[in-house]
């Protein structure tokens, strides 16, 4: 008995010692009673040897299948650190955009003009009354809080709408007071959040005036517009930065946008959306190669490589970028374009509308600006946030990749663009698209909303700004100089073309914002 009880304890404590877990990937043979004498058995079993054992290999099941799956042993530290190292992604980061109205009313609509006549002639009769008195610049007042010039914010936003004119006086900023301030908030563009600071107290302490110069002016450049409402519509708003697409008198999505910088201006155009570009390649304006990219060839070669721009000759071939001199201005003879791609400058989508100043919407790989409230940093097109949504909606009803019976939904749109292959897709009914500037306007609800004048056109006594072409926006041959002076308050549509010119700059350029429409140019 004693014997058979040794032999047990030996071929147990030998399954677990070190040497028998290097080789438990092929688990030994059993054992042969008469080789048992030949192990150091008293070794094996000795107290003094046990705390060497393996603790994961001690936790065990002592059987050959287990023996095979434990670690053979733990990572090294070079390994961890290997794998903590973040690996590099092509994906995009999340995108953070700025709040933007959800107002289901549309800047622009067949009535848009009249009403804002109308309102024009209500602010004018606010002026000649004495306006509204201004706030303290640095006024901050916090929900609940008493203030000396809560009185005066009262009758302002009573006067405007936003506050019943039979709210109770009160210098506590309450609740129903809030309500209205964020209802001015929302009318100027302003983040809603209905408490008193900065930027809410500079917008209430623009005068009557100058709100009713923009109101005025805004109508007045609308006149002679031709453009073509219908069930489906977008409008770019360039002081506001926004895009919306209009379905049924609706706005059924609002973007974020990025427009033009005040000396890259935005233009104004009626045009109608004719395809989607997915992938699309970038062809870089005469202007930008002149002022942009041959000094930063003279200063670094290899730029056009990194950007992987590429110098297109006669017939399309390719030309060494070695061979041009950067010295003088000859790069701007040849075509040079961007290869689609992630940091392609159109980003991923382009949306083409043909018009004579060769702007368009387009997606962009500096997405950072979108989550900006001031955002007008392009060169005169216009960047839009979410612009694969926006796709999408314009693509409704046409027939998808796999012909009539499928469509273009999210899925199948980042399914194209994951091939990198350029592909234009036309829209079977072409959406109409304006990019206007407005101000000062007014919505079908008796409501006026303001923007501020980035281009400084609206003011009779700020200059108008001499806008650089970038190849895509240039001054209408033999236009006429801007006029110097809005119209009045009684705003009369028959005698707005009849109002003095003023003396003309030197290079006679007409400020994007007063570009005449395609139509009314003819």
């Amino acid at each position: 008995m004693l014997s058979r009880h040794t032999l047990f304890v030996t071929a147990l404590c030998a399954s677990l010692s070190p040497m028998a877990l290097a080789a438990r990937a092929e688990p030994a043979a059993p054992v042969p009673p008469k080789a048992v004498p030949k192990t150091e058995a008293p070794k094996e079993t000795s107290k003094t040897e046990a705390p060497r054992l393996d603790p994961l290999a001690a936790s065990a099941p002592a059987t050959p299948a287990v023996q095979a799956i434990v670690p053979v042993a733990p990572p090294t530290a070079d390994a961890l650190t290997k794998d903590a190292t973040p690996k590099k992604s092509r994906e995009l980061p999340p995108l953070v955009v700025a709040r933007v109205s959800a107002d289901p009313m549309p800047t622009l609509t067949p009535a848009t003009f009249l009403d804002t006549l109308k309102m024009a002639d209500r602010y004018q009769a606010m002026a000649d009354a004495g306006g509204w008195a201004s706030l303290p610049p640095g006024l901050v007042v916090k929900p609940g809080a008493r203030d000396p010039a809560i009185p005066a914010l009262r009758k302002h936003l009573a006067l405007v709408g936003d506050l019943p004119a039979d709210a109770p006086a009160s210098d506590v900023l309450d609740a129903p007071l809030i309500v209205a301030v964020k209802s001015f908030q929302a009318r100027h563009g302003l983040p809603e959040t209905g408490l008193i600071g900065r930027q809410t107290v500079a917008a209430l302490n623009v005068p009557a005036g100058t709100r009713q110069r923009q109101l005025a002016a805004s109508a007045a450049r609308q006149i002679g517009s031709t453009f073509a409402f219908g069930d489906r519509y977008v409008v770019v708003n360039i002081p506001s930065a926004t895009v919306e697409a209009v379905e049924r008198g609706v706005v059924v999505r609002r973007y974020v946008a990025v427009v033009g910088k005040p000396d890259k201006a935005t233009p104004r155009i009626e045009a109608r959306i004719t395809d989607v570009n997915l992938n699309p390649t970038w062809t870089l304006p005469v202007s930008i190669i002149k002022k942009e990219i041959i000094p930063k060839m003279r200063k670094d070669p290899g730029y056009l490589a990194r950007e992987r721009i590429r110098i297109l000759g006669p017939g399309g071939v390719v030309v060494d970028p070695t061979t041009i001199d950067w010295a003088s201005e000859k790069a701007a003879n040849y075509t040079l374009r961007q290869d689609s791609g992630l940091d392609n400058s159109l980003g991923q989508v382009r949306i083409d509308m043909p018009n004579k100043q060769a702007v368009y919407m387009h997606d962009t790989p500096s997405k950072s600006l979108f989550a900006r409230e001031v955002r007008f940093h392009s060169h005169g097109c216009v960047r839009v946030a979410k612009v694969k949504e926006l796709a999408g909606w314009l693509l409704e009803g046409t027939p998808g990749p796999n012909g009539s019976a499928s469509t273009w939904g999210p899925m199948e749109i980042e399914s194209h663009i994951a091939t990198n292959e350029r592909l234009d897709i036309k829209l079977p009914k072409q959406i109409p698209v304006t990019f206007v500037y407005l101000t000062g306007y007014a919505t079908p609800d008796g409501r006026a909303h303001f923007r501020d004048d980035i281009y400084g056109i609206d003011s009779p006594i700020a200059p108008m700004p001499e806008v650089a072409t970038t190849g895509s926006i240039t001054p209408r041959p033999g236009a006429k100089p801007a006029p110097a002076k809005v119209a009045p308050a009684k705003f009369a549509p028959a005698k707005a073309a009849s109002a003095k010119p003023a003396p003309a700059p030197a290079a006679e350029f007409v400020p994007p914002g007063l570009i005449p429409n395609v139509a009314a140019a003819r």
